[in-house]
């Protein structure tokens, strides 16, 4: 239900401030999700985890973490944004590249 209320905001509400598509907001965003992918990744195998499911997992993990930020701004007058989400899915992505041409 949260994840339709998401999507509902960020269509219709009216921004308080331009959100553009570059700037530092928005590396923070990529390299903080690359960094949740990574780490998220690492744990899983470190468990013992195979790597097709760790990186299942990371995905997961990072996707959660993404979605929930924007979910903390909604709720707590933060700017939700689905810039601010496509490019922590760039950062996930990026950072899956990455992490399946790593050796085993």
């Amino acid at each position: 239900m949260r994840g339709v209320l998401l999507l509902f905001t960020l269509h219709f509400s009216a921004s308080r401030a331009p959100d553009p598509w570059f700037g530092a907001d928005k590396t923070k965003h990529f390299f903080a999700s690359a960094f949740v992918q990574s780490a998220s990744f690492s744990l899983l195998r470190t468990a013992g985890i195979g790597r097709h499911n760790s990186l299942l997992g990371a995905t997961a993990v990072s996707s959660a973490v993404a979605v929930g930020k924007e979910l903390a701004d909604m709720r707590f007058g933060g700017d939700p944004s689905w810039k601010d989400l496509t490019w922590d899915g760039a950062g996930i992505a990026a950072m899956t590249l990455v992490l399946r041409h790593t050796q085993p």
